[in-house]
C-alpha cells in the first residue's frame, strides 16, 4: 500500500479507470455477441440494425482508448464480413 498522498490517490483514480475500461469493454462484447446471435439465426434485419450498433461500440471503445485503432478496424471489417455472408 502507498503512503504518500499522492500515490494514493494514484491507486484511487487507477481504480475508477479500470472500472470505466471494463464497463465499456463489457458493453462492446456484448453488442457484438448480440450482433453474432442473430447473424446464426439468419435473421437479416435485426443483424442490420445490431451491425451499426456494435459498429457504434467498437467505435467508442476506441475513442476511449480502451481498445486499438486497429483492433477496432479488425473487429468491424469482420462483422462486415459475417454480415455479407447472410445479406
Amino acid at each position: 500500500m502507498p503512503n504518500i498522498k499522492s500515490a494514493k490517490k494514484r491507486v484511487k483514480i487507477i481504480e475508477k479507470k479500470t472500472l470505466r475500461n471494463n464497463m465499456i469493454k463489457s458493453a462492446y462484447k456484448t453488442t457484438i455477441k448480440k450482433f453474432e446471435q442473430a447473424v446464426a439465426d439468419k435473421k437479416v434485419d435485426e443483424a442490420k440494425a445490431l451491425f451499426s450498433q456494435a459498429t457504434k461500440k467498437i467505435d467508442q471503445a476506441c475513442s476511449k482508448g480502451v481498445i486499438v485503432k486497429n483492433t477496432a478496424a479488425r473487429k468491424k471489417s469482420a462483422l462486415s464480413k459475417k454480415l455479407s455472408t447472410i445479406a
